[in-house]
């Protein structure tokens, strides 16, 4: 081989490398996934980067409409029957083919008692195998929004499930390790490749995906930095690509950094405080009476009245929030009604008032369960409603902790007063309404009902909006849900979060409302 000739392959050799190299993604975030398993835990952080290995029967497109995955097409043959064609030739990372076998096996995985998507995945009713590319699924009642619950189960391969020994979802409250916790064997664009829990996670782009990559990457690595002015740094000296959540404060700085750049959205995602309403004593406080407070709805309302919700978006949020009056990520769930999304009044008298007429004009004291690396300054919103809530009485002692460690504490109930985050791809107030407004009961009715409280009328007002098939009907339903709602007070809502995104010059993406990096769309110039 002439001289020159070799000369050039070894030229272009490490020109591939070091393309291949520029078109690896570092990003952060404060928090880490919390289990590569994708039935187990209900988090949006998780569910996106689990969502970039495993698939569903339908996706989300850039726009949050809904679209083909798995499934190449369907047909609703009756309105509580679905007809799905499956995509033919897709493999999984081990090179499994993909049939309806593991489409009905996980479908009944996510069922299970250990799953967070459990009230999701039984709305999807009985699936059963009609042939290998074929599915059926069949609901007792009509389901509104059949096609948005389905785009929350992931598809896993039965085979691998049964080899590794995790036919059923990792119970993350209990702190089990499995397999599929710290494993994963998908049919999406990116293999995981490396996970070490609290530090980083690293993907790889698989070869033998089905779809067509509208990026350029070809590996992206995961870094948690919890610390908000390290990651900052971070992205300014270039050591990391992108971040999903700079903080408020820093956003200003990053508009005007040279090689920076803010990419702005809104994320459907409400804040809110959760409080005890079962138990007769308050599990971490004291009152006076030795009695719960938070079973009086004048004490409930007295510290929603008690929070200047407008000092918080302005001095805390840097006004990047918006205030609602209604437990829903979304406007659109309530219709954009100003009667539904409109606030009690900021009003430390009328709380006062409140606190002495239901017998506790002397207060209490009680402790605020709070993660301090899941949602925008959410150790910081509760120091501020502990100082709040101070001038009418309250003592509250902020307990703030990482997210792995909240999440099982507050699944287990083990909480008096907490705060809390809803949010996701769906705008439609069902889910909502069958997770965190119903009474806790099985197949993950009331799963994230971690306050236990129990509501008759709200029970069934919801139930009935979930398999009303009118619209008409069905919006006047979900109205008179969110009314009993906010009359009863059984959570105490604060804002919805923005999210804008901060990411160097060279990073393209697509900003999704769900606050979700698609790794399959993004490149790195």
């Amino acid at each position: 081989m002439p001289k020159r000739t070799l000369l050039s392959l070894v030229l272009a050799a490490a020109l591939a490398g070091a393309a291949a190299q520029a078109q690896t993604l570092r990003y952060a975030s404060s928090g880490d996934l919390l289990t590569l398993d994708p039935h187990s835990q209900n988090e949006s952080l998780t569910n996106m980067m689990n969502g970039q290995v495993y698939e569903r029967l339908v996706m989300r497109d850039k726009q949050l409409g809904i679209a083909p995955q798995l499934a190449q097409s369907w047909q609703q043959l009756s309105p509580t029957k679905w007809r799905f064609k499956l995509r033919p030739g897709v493999k999984f990372h081990d090179g499994a083919a993909f049939t309806a076998d593991d489409v009905v096996f996980s479908v009944e995985r996510a069922r299970q008692p250990s799953s967070q998507i459990a009230n999701y995945a039984a709305a999807l009713g009985e699936v059963k195998k009609i042939d290998d590319l074929t599915v059926e699924f069949t609901q007792k009642a009509p389901n509104p929004i059949f096609l948005q619950h389905l785009d929350t189960v992931f598809i896993m391969n039965k085979a691998w499930c049964e080899k590794y020994k995790v036919v059923r979802p990792q119970s993350f409250k209990d702190k089990e390790e499995t397999y599929a916790a710290t494993n994963a064997n998908g049919t999406g664009p990116f293999q995981a490749v490396a996970r070490t829990p609290g530090v980083k996670t690293s993907y790889k782009r698989f070869p033998g995906w089905w779809g067509k990559f509208d990026g350029n990457l070809q590996e992206a690595v995961y870094h948690q930095i919890a610390n908000d002015a390290t990651r900052t740094a971070a992205l300014i000296s270039g050591e990391i690509d992108f971040v999903l959540d700079p903080p408020p404060r820093d956003v200003a700085r990053l508009r005007g950094t040279s090689g920076v750049k803010v990419i702005d959205g809104p994320e459907n995602r409400i804040i809110y405080i959760g409080l005890d309403q079962a138990r007769d004593s308050l599990l971490y406080g004291k009152s006076p009476d030795g009695k719960n407070p938070f079973k009086d709805v004048r004490v409930r309302r007295a510290m929603y009245q008690a929070v200047d919700i407008e000092t918080i978006k302005s001095k805390l949020m840097n006004n990047q929030s918006a205030p609602t009056g209604v437990v829903v990520p979304s406007p659109l769930a309530s219709f954009n009604d100003p009667e539904i999304e409109k606030r009690l009044p900021y009003d430390q008298a009328k709380a006062r008032a409140l606190m002495a007429e239901a017998g506790y004009a002397s207060g209490f004291e009680v402790t605020l369960d709070c993660p301090n690396n899941r949602y925008i300054n959410d150790e910081e919103i509760c120091v501020a409603l502990a100082a709040m809530w101070d001038k009418i009485g309250i003592k509250v002692r902020v307990n703030a902790m990482p997210k792995v460690t909240y999440f099982p504490k507050t699944e287990k109930l083990d909480t008096s007063l907490y705060l809390f985050g809803w949010g996701g791809a769906i705008t439609d107030a069902e889910t909502t309404f069958t997770p965190l407004y119903r009474t806790r009961g099985a197949n993950g009715v009331g799963e994230y009902n971690r306050g236990n409280f129990s509501n008759d009328k709200l029970d069934a007002l919801a139930a009935a909006s979930s398999i009303e098939g009118d619209p008409a009907k069905r919006k006047e339903l979900i109205k008179q849900v969110f009314m009993e709602m906010k009359e009863q007070v059984h959570y105490i809502p604060l804002h919805r979060q923005f999210i804008p995104w901060a990411a160097r010059q060279n990073v393209d993406v697509v900003h999704r409302a769900d606050n979700w990096l698609e790794l399959a769309w993004t490149s790195l110039k």
